[in-house]
């Protein structure tokens, strides 16, 4: 079946495909109006080492890094997307989910703070909460090490939270799957009634006139015309062979 017999059917089963259309365009609208539009805002943040372990690099943080930041910048990511981060978090005012990981192809103690929602503003003010509760929580860690003041890692903004943007490549997903699923499920049903309503060639016409049915054999003429002349000589003929007077 080529385009052209393709749309050939389309036109002749307009009646199908016109309600398919229909509907699919009713379903990709209600996913547009019931899929909100998500916003999201990242920051990014680094540990830097205690105040008294830069003293040989003349006070410059950045100058002196170790190992161990990184790692506790893995830990301190683990608590804050824990179950008992999230209900702090929530009491704070922060929206929507978050997220916190060190970040992709970092080489130091980056982290990145997200969060997602769909009020732009809720989502800039949780980004900035959740960056205070995490400064917060890298303190209390260390003070429940009993950690001096003059020893503690230290958390300093690389990147502040980020307006917000918005983020509809999930949306415009969910939109075309439901529009393409519905185009090709309207074709289905085309073409179901088409092969429904076509009989096909030579089933349930009448025979013509004349011609034998399948229990019935046809006499070859030459056969019927030997039968003709053998039933005229047993006539003519008598019983003794004679001929009938």
């Amino acid at each position: 079946m080529d385009l052209a017999e393709i749309w050939r059917v389309m036109r002749r089963r307009w009646y199908v495909l016109l309600p398919g259309l229909l509907l699919t365009a009713a379903l990709t609208t209600a996913v547009h109006l019931l899929i909100p539009v998500e916003y999201q805002s990242q920051s990014t943040v680094t540990l830097l080492n205690s105040s008294k372990a830069t003293e040989a690099f003349d006070g410059n943080p950045f100058l002196s890094t170790q190992a161990s930041l990184t790692g506790m910048a893995d830990g301190l990511a683990r608590n804050l997307n824990s179950d008992g981060a999230k209900a702090d978090l929530k009491a704070l005012g922060v929206t929507g989910k978050h997220e916190v990981k060190i970040a992709d192809n970092a080489q130091g103690p980056f982290m990145w703070l997200t969060v997602t929602g769909t009020d732009p503003a809720a989502v800039l003010k949780s980004d900035e909460l959740l960056a205070g509760y995490a400064d917060k929580r890298l303190k209390e860690f260390q003070t429940q090490q009993s950690v001096a003041p003059e020893a503690m890692i230290r958390m300093a903004t690389i990147v502040p939270p980020q307006k917000p943007e918005a983020q509809t490549k999930t949306r415009i997903q969910y939109i075309v799957m439901v529009g393409a699923l519905g185009f090709v499920l309207s074709l289905v049903a085309v073409f179901f009634v088409e092969a429904r309503r076509r009989t096909p060639r030579g089933k349930n016409r009448p025979a013509p006139a004349g011609t034998p049915t399948a229990t019935q054999a046809p006499v070859p003429v030459g056969a019927a015309a030997g039968a003709t002349d053998e039933t005229m000589a047993l006539r003519t003929v008598g019983p003794g062979g004679a001929g009938a007077t």
